[in-house]
């Protein structure tokens, strides 16, 4: 079901009273059912890959933690559950990668190989919720969070609708704990919450799906467009996709808030940030902590020499371009953001950044700093975007040659000026949320703001309704 949909606006308020209608040891079976619902709106079978993820790690939990005395039984446990589980996103994610790679490879030699595609649908959100689901087993085994009895409780926190499909990924000491908590009915969290959800459903709405219908058209066809259109299509694409991500990760909070739930924030910012770590620190918050805490941290993190530790921080956004898709590009998107944060490394090493400050002042080199980093991302972000490599080739070809073409790409109105408000609004809320920005604000203007978001969304809506970006991951 698509937050931005018609059924959603239905489902949410009548989950949301019958929630705080239902006493308190029962909440959890509505919830479930509600994001079984949720889930099966989109292809009802799937919902048996999930399950089957559920009672891998639900398993292995239980198993971990009544072994806990037995090192070696306690590890293997936790080798067999964190294999199984990748196992299966591996066979609906990227098998017919694999597959078509190594048919590919038997061709160029000459060799015979008989593999063929799996007819098989990549289950929305299993990314997401298989490395939920992994973060409960890791935490188990380590000792951070006591293994769940109760099935229907350890469902619901893989399973809980509002972050299942595209995060943010919670661990169980936020989400698993609150889930056992009874919660009141509380004025400032409802409050709270649907504000949230407008603002997000104005960020996806109004800006993303307006960036995103100039975006489409000119990763279609490059060739058509001018080297202007095709930067602004760039700088576009990195909006859309922002505002895409920030507005579901904004709605999945304020859907869980209004039930007194608090989700991790996803996004500070990010286009805001002065260098690719700092980027990495704002954007897609959930993802990058759960690189950090295991995969990064367990390869040794910043405990090495440097070389080993520029090969774990390629290792690291390797791993993370894979993560996002099946496909090479996403493999090169991430290899090169661990190229650059290695490169930046020793460029503060080496205290270039502070000579060039001394010369020009901090504030002059902060604004440089943002700028250069936003123009990397915009760039990186074309990799990203583009189907194949022959599409970022032409990309950057009409790019390159296309200088003296006429410019094809006709924006409306509405498009610039969502832009512009977008723009403002992450320079106004750098340091805080939305929903905290707005309770500060006097009643007049609150409901002036609401009326305006309501109003944009209705009137400046995109035409197409696009699907969330992350949903494909």
């Amino acid at each position: 079901m698509l937050f931005n949909s018609i059924e959603f606006l239905i489902f949410f308020p009548i989950v949301t009273i019958l929630f705080y209608l239902f006493p308190h040891k029962y909440r959890w079976a509505l919830l479930l059912a509600a994001s079984c619902f949720f889930y099966m709106w989109f292809i009802p079978k799937y919902i048996f890959i999930l399950l089957i993820t559920i009672a891998i790690d639900y398993t292995a939990g239980i198993l971990i933690e009544q072994w806990a005395d037995d090192a070696r039984r306690k590890k293997i446990c936790l080798i067999v559950s964190i294999i199984s589980t990748c196992l299966v996103l591996f066979i609906f994610k990227y098998l017919n990668f694999c597959s078509a790679n190594l048919v590919a490879l038997a061709q160029h030699f000459g060799w015979t190989h008989p593999a063929k595609a799996l007819n098989i649908i990549l289950p929305i959100g299993l990314s997401f919720h298989t490395f939920q689901s992994l973060s409960y087993v890791i935490e188990v085994y380590r000792g951070n969070h006591a293994a769940e009895k109760h099935f229907g409780y350890y469902s619901l926190y893989v399973m809980f609708y509002p972050q299942l499909v595209t995060g943010p990924i919670e661990r169980p000491q936020n989400l698993l704990r609150q889930l056992h908590e009874e919660k009141e009915i509380d004025y400032d969290n409802i409050a709270n919450g649907l504000r949230l959800v407008l603002f997000g459903l104005f960020l996806k709405m109004v800006v993303a799906d307006n960036l995103g219908q100039y975006v489409d058209l000119i990763y279609a066809n490059p060739a058509d467009y001018s080297t202007w259109d095709i930067l602004w299509g760039m700088m576009f694409y990195s909006f859309q996709i922002y505002g895409d991500f920030f507005g579901y990760s904004t709605i999945a909070l304020g859907c869980a808030l209004t039930m007194g739930f608090k989700l991790m924030d996803n996004f500070k910012a990010p286009y805001l940030s002065g260098s690719i770590q700092e980027f990495w620190r704002r954007w897609h918050i959930s993802l990058s902590t759960w690189f950090r805490d295991y995969l990064y941290i367990p390869l040794g993190g910043n405990r090495v020499s440097v070389p080993r530790w520029a090969l774990n921080t390629l290792i690291v956004f390797t791993v993370c371009g894979i993560w996002h898709g099946a496909n090479w590009t996403f493999m090169i998107w991430g290899f090169a953001y661990g190229v650059l944060l290695v490169i930046e490394r020793g460029l503060r090493n080496i205290h270039v950044f502070d000579r060039i400050q001394g010369k020009i002042g901090r504030g002059v080199i902060n604004v440089l700093n943002i700028g250069k980093t936003f123009i990397i991302v915009t760039l990186l972000w074309s990799v990203f975007r583009a189907t194949s490599f022959g599409n970022l080739h032409d990309v950057f070809a009409a790019l390159w040659h296309n200088t003296s073409t006429a410019s094809a790409l006709h924006v409306n109105a509405v498009t610039w000026i969502a832009l512009a408000l977008f723009i403002c609004i992450d320079l106004i809320l750098k340091q805080r949320r939305f929903d905290e920005w707005c309770g500060e604000r006097k009643t007049y203007v609150r409901w002036i703001l609401y009326a305006a978001m309501i109003f944009a969304i209705i009137v400046f809506s995109s035409v197409q309704q696009y699907p969330f970006i992350y949903f494909q991951f």
